[in-house]
């Protein structure tokens, strides 16, 4: 069984801002694959799923980004799931609009959701980062809670679209075809 987790801030003031490019993914990967509908338990908005003949559990945090450790811990713990088992999809002002890294462990880079994760379970679970950009006149925290302009939406629907094509990847264990699809 693998978990799945796309961070943001529920509500509809959230919803199409940088910082919920997480909830944006899953949203986008449970369209394609699956015709359940999230349910609210543990803190989050969570699916159970097979995808082929593996065990999924996607999750969208209802604690608010700087508590998200506690809805993953309630999973985690429920499901007894390995840190190694989990993916935790998030945006990422480190890396330029467009694109993506999968990478196991680390700092967490001043994100607030990673840094709450971090904390309650340890920082050796995936990420997913997904590139937003650094802003350049504006701070860390406007940029981010700010939705994308007109211009980048394309972007950002391509992007979510090879997002859902690595989680397959990663779901199959095929993380090495996940990083190349990453890296294009």
């Amino acid at each position: 069984m693998k978990l799945f987790v796309g961070l943001g801030n529920p509500g509809k003031k959230y919803a199409r801002t940088r910082h919920n490019l997480g909830f944006m993914v899953l949203d986008k990967f449970i369209n394609q694959i699956s015709i359940s509908e999230w349910e609210n338990n543990f803190y989050s908005f969570l699916i159970k799923i097979k995808v082929n003949q593996y065990d999924v559990i996607c999750i969208k945090p209802l604690t608010f980004m700087n508590l998200s450790g506690n809805a993953v811990y309630k999973v985690k713990n429920f499901y007894k799931l390995d840190n190694k088992k989990i993916f935790i999809i998030h945006d990422d002002i480190d890396l330029e609009l467009g694109k993506i890294k999968l990478k196991v462990g680390g700092s967490d880079g001043g994100h607030n959701g990673l840094k709450s994760i971090s904390k309650i379970i340890g920082n050796d679970f995936f990420r997913i980062r997904v590139g937003v950009g650094r802003p350049e006149k504006i701070d860390v925290s406007n940029h981010v809670l700010s939705n994308f302009l007109p211009e980048e939406v394309p972007r950002i629907e391509e992007l979510i679209i090879k997002c859902c094509s690595g989680i397959k990847f990663l779901i199959e264990n095929k993380n090495e075809k996940c990083t190349d699809l990453f890296s294009k």
